[in-house]
């Protein structure tokens, strides 16, 4: 394990800033962040690992038996040779990339539940990563990097906050292609306050990207000192939909329910064959979505576009109109950013 230190929220953006801009090389900004945001998430995971196995060992001594029988009750766990320390110990392999698959593959397949799948990025594709000496650099500079950050102290909700610094700060990098995984947080906030989630609330986001709008109307309820409400996320690209998982994960919210899948197309949050209702829905769809199904709207199983389908390059439209249509009757609210041509379209 890494010397621990204690991090203000400040400091630890910092770090991991630092730590995934020394190591970027010629990969899109857009793919690098999924890599390094997985590599925060492993780390994250394997030092509250290693700190449960302290705990323990404290208490069993040296039954390293019933000490892994106890930790594989835990909310995860790490099979051997999956540790961030053990990836460490063999980063100078020129096979590194291929040895740190395996390892989070085996974590996806001990927390099947929990974590099947969020591992989607491959750190051997030559494809994505360049020839083995580039991707190898690249890799065993993330990892010694992030080998010096100890999280196994550090508070969820200030972990939690870093992750979402660092999508902000990808996003920044990214421009417009930004919006396609995160809503800048001062904007995210407004939507979140205006939508005014109470104690008990259902709360969805039908396009959630990396999930941040969604928390932040989580966080609203708990400003009334109370954790009673349910998170619930669709988002239509793989990839996002992992960081949202991870976000989500990060945050302690392993009830959330996020589904991966076109909410326009094949809306996935149902019970009863019947779309969730929610008290609150809140969204930064895709504006002016081009090609969003609309020649299959009038046969919508769930019907609801049933005020009119909007015109097949008005995507943002659609989103609306399914979110009108999930908020509960009477009751339910909606708060969803959209560009200000909405404002002067007129349709026949």
């Amino acid at each position: 394990m890494s010397n621990k230190q204690k991090y203000t929220r400040e400091h630890l953006n910092k770090i991991l800033w630092a730590a995934a801009d020394s190591s970027r090389v010629a990969v899109d900004g857009g793919v690098y962040k999924d890599y390094v945001l997985t590599m925060l998430f492993f780390k994250y995971l394997s030092d509250l690992s290693q700190k449960q196995h302290d705990k323990l060992k404290e208490r069993y001594g040296s039954d390293e038996k019933r000490i892994a029988e106890k930790m594989k009750l835990d909310r995860f766990y790490l099979p051997p040779k999956t540790t961030f320390d053990y990836i460490y110990s063999i980063h100078e392999q020129d096979n590194i990339g291929e040895e740190l698959n395996k390892a989070l593959h085996r974590i996806e397949d001990a927390n099947k539940t929990k974590l099947e799948g969020v591992f989607s990025v491959d750190f051997n594709s030559e494809a994505v990563l360049g020839k083995l000496a580039q991707r190898n650099k690249m890799l065993r500079h993330l990892i010694q990097d992030f080998h010096k950050i100890d999280f196994s102290d550090i508070e969820e909700d200030v972990i939690g906050d870093s992750y979402m610094y660092m999508i902000e700060k990808f996003g920044a990098d990214a421009g417009r292609k930004a919006g396609e995984f995160f809503t800048v947080k001062s904007v995210a906030r407004l939507v979140a306050m205006l939508a005014q989630p109470k104690e008990g609330a259902r709360i969805c986001d039908p396009a959630c990207g990396s999930a941040g709008l969604l928390l932040l109307a989580g966080y609203e309820v708990e400003k009334s000192d109370s954790k009673n409400y349910a998170l619930y996320g669709q988002e239509s690209t793989g990839s996002t939909y992992q960081l949202a998982r991870m976000n989500m994960f990060l945050h302690g919210k392993d009830s959330a329910r996020l589904e991966w899948g076109d909410t326009l197309n094949n809306p996935l949050l149902v019970e009863n064959d019947k779309l969730m209702k929610f008290d609150v829905v809140v969204a930064n769809p895709p504006f002016s979505l081009k090609k969003w199904g609309a020649e299959n709207a009038e046969s919508d199983p769930y019907k609801r576009f049933w005020r009119g389908v909007p015109p097949k390059d008005k995507g943002d439209f659609a989103f609306v109109s399914h979110m009108v249509e999930v908020a509960k009757p009477k009751t339910g609210r909606v708060a969803v950013i959209v560009p200000h041509g909405v404002l002067f379209r007129f349709f026949v």
